[in-house]
């Protein structure tokens, strides 16, 4: 463990390891783990070191890369070099009051001991050439996923490495560190396993809340007091919406799917009649369950809401029949939708998608080519991907009847992890729609 070197402490002082006791740990044999798989596919690559990149985009999930191999992930963002052949450095935060008396991560990790106050790319690029790899091949690790195809760095960030490494090859290694979270490991199916059974204890909180005259914001703060009393990070990822299901047919209610920040969580008294859908993550020691739950406010549920809802459970249930290990995504794809299909409904999304530190991961499919957006949500060319043993995925299934409704439907999703002989769910939604009193 570094030293504390401000003056005044003792020789030989050292970070607290109190705090161990208390912020979920991922063993040092995962570390070794993950380091030697990421080393044998630099080694593959002709990589030198890479520079792993953290930010706070797109939910917090733009540290997943750092944090995935050093255990450090800050909301402030920062860098590291993972080397070939040495020990990482970590930059964190640029603020010299993040760092006194020593680095708050030495006493909450044990990963990495040499993390530094974040002075920018020319620091890391100052170590690069302090260690001989002017001249060397460096790999570039940002996040980027499914969805955020784009990797996270800033142009800044790279017009700034290329002036301080002219000599220096650039590559893009994001793909290193997102094939190896395809398959996750027995420890990371374990902090999914507790984020999951946190994710249940804010759908209870849900339940509890949406209530006549308890407001969107009352329900979204209970859910989030759920999870943070119980040992979860802070997320702000939950998509919530809620409104009449009986409405003028001259207005149209965003009950689909549910709404991001700032269009949710507003100030609206839940009434007799609404229905309040979301979906929403749990972060437990870096890992996201995905979750995804309707409730019917006040009075029994519609007969046509019902026929929703039925729908949506067997479509969870058809998800743990058909994804198995061997069986490509295309095939599982077309069982999930089937129930829906037979029962004349439609959908805004309805499939599935990877899930672990980040969201979506890859594999992904949720909605049809023809209905837009990013053709990596659609599924399109990679019809053939075998599930594998060790997969974790979130389920969408948000499902309406265009015969009835066009803009109210059921949000309804649990997060399963593929085993030897097939799935089974972390989460455990309850399987009727729930009307609260």
């Amino acid at each position: 463990m570094a030293q504390i070197s401000w003056e005044g402490f003792p020789e030989g002082a050292y970070p607290t390891r109190e705090l161990l006791k208390y912020v979920p740990q991922l063993s040092l044999a995962e570390r070794d783990r993950r380091w030697r798989e990421t080393r044998s596919r630099m080694a593959a690559a002709g990589i030198d070191a890479l520079v792993l990149v953290g930010n706070d985009c797109f939910f917090g999930m733009g540290t997943v890369n750092l944090r995935y191999l050093t255990q450090v992930g800050s909301v402030f963002g920062g860098y590291a070099l993972f080397f070939a052949d040495d020990e990482p450095i970590v930059w964190n935060s640029n603020q010299p009051q993040m760092q006194r008396p020593t680095n708050p991560y030495l006493g909450t990790q044990e990963w990495v001991t040499d993390i530094r106050k974040n002075d920018g790319v020319a620091t890391v690029a100052s170590e690069l050439r302090a260690r001989g790899l002017e001249r060397g091949s460096i790999g570039l690790a940002p996040f980027s996923s499914t969805l955020v195809t784009i990797p996270l760095i800033l142009q800044a960030e790279m017009d700034e490495l290329s002036r301080e490494l002219p000599n220096a090859r650039l590559t893009d290694a994001g793909s290193i560190l997102q094939d190896l979270r395809l398959i996750k490991s027995a420890e990371e199916v374990g902090l999914l396993s507790k984020a999951s059974e946190i994710a249940r204890k804010a759908v209870d909180a849900m339940i509890e809340t949406a209530k006549p005259g308890m407001t969107e914001a009352q329900v979204y703060a209970e859910m989030l007091k759920a999870q943070l009393v119980n040992g979860a990070e802070p997320s702000v990822f939950n998509l919530i919406s809620s409104g009449p299901i009986d409405h003028k047919d001259s207005e149209i209610w965003h009950l689909l799917h549910g709404a991001e920040q700032p269009a949710s969580p507003n100030l609206r008294p839940l009434s007799k009649g609404d229905v309040v859908i979301t979906e929403f993550h749990t972060n437990y020691g870096g890992y996201l369950a995905a979750t995804e739950f309707s409730v019917c406010v006040g009075q029994k549920a519609p007969e046509k809401l019902k026929d929703i809802w039925k729908a949506c459970v067997e479509t969870l249930d058809a998800t743990l029949e058909a994804m198995k290990p061997g069986r490509t995504v295309g095939e599982v794809w077309k069982a999930v939708r089937k129930p829906v299909e037979k029962a004349g409904m439609d959908f805004v999304e309805l499939g599935f998608h990877g899930h672990g530190m980040a969201s979506p991961e890859f594999p992904t499919v949720v909605h049809r080519p023809e209905m837009g957006g990013p053709r990596s949500m659609c599924g399109e060319g990679i019809e053939d991907v075998e599930i594998q043993e060790g997969m974790v995925f979130g389920n969408n299934i948000d499902v309406y009847d265009p015969n009835w409704k066009m803009d109210v439907g059921c949000m309804y999703g649990d997060m399963v992890v593929v085993g030897p002989k097939g799935a089974r769910p972390l989460v455990h939604v309850p399987r009727e729609l729930v009307e609260t009193s």
